[in-house]
């Protein structure tokens, strides 16, 4: 094995600051779903053990739509990563939810069409629970670290996630507005179904970055990229709080997520298929 990671940070190059890291190295991980989206570096903070992912590659170059979801949590499984804090900028459909704000959702809602969401095809059943599909214990203390950074934090709301990798028509964003929708993104799904049947616990810091079409600017690259630069800082100082108060112990629903969820009996499994998911339902099949 290449190396141990207890906690894994996915996000964009300039979330990452390997600078507070100790013992720093690049590791490549193939998976049986194929490669993630680049190397991942590991290091230690402290007692604590850390990954950080690259969610579009170094030099942002895969596009929402073609991330390889499932090989991106599965190499992270197989460093023995238990807890997942994403980053991911985000549009707002609240006029509260202001550009440089920070939201920590509490649900989600697919409007993906085009990737794979789950490991368990090929023989095998799993209908894994999902009702919170962020982890509500690491999610707090995310909370409450970025208020005590004096940031701009919205405890709570509803994610989005489009298809992508066009923004949001007009009617679009109206509709998501008439639905109560909080924010809107490209990269929460598959990540928080696949950590969930991964039994990782995910927990997301989204930034706002614009207003979507909803409002009376029209969302332009550029405005983004430039709000995505300034809240780089804050996501920094939020990690770097968070990672030693994060306790390794965990007795959320994440850690158990696939006891009983495991439909098709072990015999009718075929065996192939069990290799493949070794490292996801091993435990379960003994």
């Amino acid at each position: 094995m290449p190396g141990h990671a207890d906690i894994a940070i996915i996000g964009g190059s300039g979330v990452y600051d390997a600078s507070m890291l100790d013992n720093v190295k690049e590791v490549e991980i193939d998976t049986p779903f194929g490669k993630p989206s680049d190397a991942i570096t590991i290091g230690s903070f402290g007692e604590i053990d850390v990954a950080f992912l690259p969610r579009h590659g170094k030099g942002h170059r895969i596009s929402p739509s073609r991330l390889n979801s499932r090989a991106n949590i599965l190499a992270l499984k197989k460093l023995g990563v238990g807890k997942i804090i994403s980053a991911s900028a985000v549009g707002s459909l609240k006029l509260e939810l202001k550009p440089l704000d920070i939201v920590i959702p509490d649900q989600v809602f697919d409007r993906t069409r085009m990737r794979a969401s789950t490991f368990f095809e090929e023989g095998i059943v799993v209908h894994t629970g999902f009702a919170d599909p962020f982890c509500p214990e690491t999610s707090a203390m995310l909370v409450d670290i970025t208020k005590k950074l004096g940031y701009t934090v919205h405890s709570g709301g509803t994610y989005v996630c489009m298809e992508g990798p066009q923004f949001s028509t007009r009617a679009e964003s109206r509709v998501y507005q008439s639905l109560r929708f909080d924010i809107i993104g490209m990269t929460a799904l598959p990540e928080a179904k696949l950590a969930r049947e991964a039994e990782i616990c995910y927990s997301m810091i989204a930034t706002v970055t614009d207003y979507d079409v909803w409002h009376e600017e029209d969302v332009n690259i550029e405005t983004v990229i430039a709000y995505v630069v300034k809240n780089e800082e804050a996501v920094r100082n939020i990690i770097k709080e968070a990672v030693p108060g994060i306790s390794l112990e965990r007795k959320c629903v994440c850690a158990s997520a696939l006891a009983g969820a495991i439909l098709t009996p072990p015999e009718m499994i075929p065996e192939e298929t069990k290799n493949k998911l070794e490292d996801l339902i091993g435990k379960y099949l003994q």
